[in-house]
């Protein structure tokens, strides 16, 4: 397939470079963050390797027909994560989009007294955003209060593989007790001690003299453990994957979009955290043929999704997937459901579409239909199960009382009021989420 042309791109791209951020080791609750200057310009360059990838026509990976000078808003859709680490992601966007579509003195306009008005900034380009809230849409967080993840965390820490890594760590865990203030060493914790670390070796200076070596390394693997114990699963379809789940039917119905030769949809960036990495890995089997992916990815990082158009005499759409950890410098081929090169396209939708969460009901119908809520956050006992389904049973019955009583004043004041001859056709516009930075 080296000679297949590209048909167009979906970028799934990790935020960048940020301050400190806690996560419950059980829950994943998460404190607010805040993005850095550094961060910004790890995604940035990100954004400016995308355009030198795929839209420069001198590229060998260059998109076919799409407009690179001024972007075309009907061949770019941006989706941003805009759930925990508060604005990081959002702002990592951003950067990305401005090395992606820099200022172009070209994004001007003339007005009809033939006075020519360039944009802001030498030209910036105003690039629409989607952001996506978990509050409405759970497709890039879908691991925040989901009961059975956390039964999956919970059966993870009482796995004995993670009893045996627990044992193997004591001893760096006891030695980076001074380092870290007060919070708790343990396994559970060893994703916040890896954060706090990376942090201040990167921006406290008197802390990065004095951390002894090798423990940040120590750290970064019991954290990859970790993480990669929590969000993977051996099981496509399993919880444990409910971040790639997710993500995958976004990622399905744009590659759809893009192989429709009606619709001009032609690039999808996709930024977000460093959860759905892990368990996409895990899905498609990459982790099978590169063990090293298995925890947190850089930040920056990206998997490029390619669909691609084969050559005579094989001229149907092909998938190669290309992974950048972190600020490295190039894009390597990965290969998944262990093939060795390019995927076609149909087969990838056959095997993946089943695992993908399609809508925010399926997402609760899996995340709670086996579980109980109360047991699987508090671990209660049976006895409480039976004393909260009997409150629920009372009130139940005490909201359909009022229902009632709401219901026959509301038919009072129906009736009561003047009504219009035909009927009542009201129609509720429907806010978007694109806003334009």
């Amino acid at each position: 397939m080296l000679l297949s042309k590209v048909l167009g791109v979906i970028v799934i791209a990790r935020n960048g470079d940020r301050s400190s951020f806690y996560q419950d080791p059980h829950t994943y609750a998460a404190s607010n963050t805040e993005t850095t200057a550094l961060g910004e310009v790890e995604s940035h360059r990100l954004g400016a390797l995308l355009r030198s990838t795929y839209f420069d026509s001198s590229s060998s990976s260059y998109i076919e027909g799409i407009r690179s000078d001024l972007v075309d808003n009907n061949e770019v859709k941006v989706r941003v994560k805009a759930g925990v680490e508060g604005s990081v992601v959002f702002d990592s966007a951003i950067a990305l989009l401005q090395g992606l579509f820099p200022p172009n003195p070209k994004n001007k306009i003339i007005l009809a007294n033939e006075t020519t008005v360039v944009a802001p900034l030498g030209g910036y380009q105003y690039v629409p955003v989607e952001t996506v809230e978990p509050g409405n849409d759970r497709s890039l967080e879908s691991w925040t209060n989901c009961a059975a993840f956390e039964k999956h965390i919970k059966d993870f820490y009482a796995s004995d593989a993670f009893k045996k890594k627990a044992k193997d760590a004591e001893s760096f865990f006891k030695g980076v007790k001074d380092y870290v203030f007060g919070r708790p060493t343990t396994l559970e914790n060893a994703w916040n001690i890896y954060d706090f670390i990376n942090t201040q070796l990167t921006h406290n200076r008197t802390y990065a003299h004095r951390l002894p070596p090798t423990f940040i390394e120590q750290a970064r693997h019991f954290a990859n453990f970790h993480e990669d114990g929590v969000f993977g699963d051996d099981d496509i379809n399993g919880v444990g994957n409910i971040a790639g789940r997710t993500i995958l039917h976004t990622i399905l119905t744009s590659l759809e979009r893009i192989a429709f030769n009606g619709d001009p949809l032609q690039f999808m960036l996709i930024e977000t955290t460093y959860q759905p990495f892990i368990s996409f890995f895990h899905q498609t089997g990459i982790t099978k043929e590169h063990p090293e992916f298995k925890g947190i990815p850089e930040y920056a990082s990206s998997i490029a999704i390619e669909l691609r158009r084969g050559s005579p005499p094989d001229i149907r759409d092909f998938l190669r997937i290309k992974f950048k950890n972190g600020t490295n410098a190039h894009f390597q081929d990965v290969h998944v459901f262990g093939h060795h090169a390019d995927i076609p396209l149909t087969e990838f939708i056959y095997r993946a579409e089943n695992a993908a969460i399609t809508s925010n009901k399926q997402w609760k119908d899996i995340c709670n239909s086996k579980f109980n809520i109360a047991e699987v956050v508090t671990g209660g006992s049976s006895a409480q199960a039976m004393f909260s389904g009997a409150f629920a049973f009372v009130a139940l019955m005490g909201l359909y009382t009022v229902s009632k009583l709401i219901k026959r004043s509301r038919q009072r004041a129906r009736e009561a009021r003047v009504r219009l001859e035909g009927e009542e056709n009201i129609t509720v516009p429907v806010a978007e989420k694109t806003r334009l930075v």
